[in-house]
């Protein structure tokens, strides 16, 4: 082998290790640099879709979670409660959800809703903000077909989320958009591809 053939190999050698060594600089520059545009779990939970698994949740039952720092109410309806929606369409402000911001295209029927059953709407009082609470019960003697109630102004509000006549607030529930993934697990947040 003659001095220029070992010069060349060297040269090729360093070449190669320089190029290694520059890429694995640049990986370990660039790893930390891209993770730092994912958003943070904070501007994920004031942002992202939120997964809401219904198998635990019974009929007659509702649970609470979080999307975009607002509070969404998730009510899984028994028969009883699905049959009494057609018995207070008479004393509703909006029975046909004709206000369009309210509720997305495929939530624009009588339960409000993608399935029945379900009924997913956001837990604030369109009159002042205020939290309603859940009052199932239905009281035909009182004149209460069962539904949410706001104890701040007496904003009332039937089991698909639909405004009584003479109370404070001018419109439904709001209805997020949302979407089934499966059967027994709501996306909260996103409704491409909902039924």
């Amino acid at each position: 082998m003659t001095e220029d053939d070992l010069d060349r190999n060297r040269r090729h050698f360093l070449t190669v290790a320089t190029l290694v060594t520059g890429a694995a600089g640049v990986g370990a520059v660039a790893i930390p640099f891209l993770s730092s545009l994912n958003p943070s779990a904070r501007a994920q939970a004031l942002g992202a879709p939120v997964e809401v698994p219904l198998g635990s949740i019974q009929p007659g039952e509702m649970v609470r979670v979080l999307w975009r720092g607002k509070l969404v109410f998730v009510l899984r309806r028994d028969e009883n409660m699905l049959a009494s929606l057609p018995d207070v369409t008479d004393e509703l402000r909006d029975p046909n959800s004709e206000v369009v911001e309210q509720q997305p295209d495929y939530a624009a029927n009588e339960t409000r809703s993608v399935k029945p059953e379900y009924l997913v709407v956001e837990g604030s009082c369109t009159h002042l903000g205020c939290a309603p609470l859940e009052d199932f019960d239905v009281r035909p003697a009182e004149g209460w077909g069962g539904g949410f109630f706001c104890p701040c102004h007496g904003s009332k509000f039937d089991l698909a989320g639909r405004v009584y006549k003479g109370v404070p607030a001018p419109t439904n529930l709001r209805i997020p958009p949302h979407r089934f993934v499966r059967d027994d697990l709501i996306l909260i947040g996103q409704d491409t591809g909902a039924a």
